[in-house]
């Protein structure tokens, strides 16, 4: 089943959208069939517009910047563990090829 994409609209053209809804002589189907949006979108528009009026259509909610900042929170917390270990695992490999090196320089002196 193919995934629907919806167009994001900015704050600007919603806001357009509702006012030119509420202009007399055009209907909000008017409208929304000369935006080529749903007409349901523009009455939830609408309804938003009236609940909140200047603060409408302002972005994420509080909710949203939640949940990201607690996935933010976890990648960070990963990400320094996945450093530790590395850093652990540098300090193991140069230790080990430091003691390859000298254990080599004393098999070719006593070669000779």
């Amino acid at each position: 089943m193919a995934e629907r994409r919806y167009k994001r609209h900015d704050r600007e053209f919603k806001v357009s959208a509702v006012k030119r809804s509420f202009e007399p002589g055009k209907t909000a189907a008017e409208v929304a069939r000369e935006l080529d949006i749903p007409v349901t979108r523009l009455y939830k528009w609408r309804e938003q517009f009236e609940k909140k009026e200047d603060k409408a259509f302002t972005g994420k909610s509080t909710n949203d910047s939640n949940k990201e900042l607690e996935f933010l929170r976890k990648e960070v917390k990963r990400l320094r563990q996945e450093r530790d270990i590395l850093k652990k695992s540098l300090i193991f490999f140069a230790r080990d090829e430091a003691n390859d090196l000298s254990s080599s320089g004393d098999t070719n002196r006593n070669s000779r």
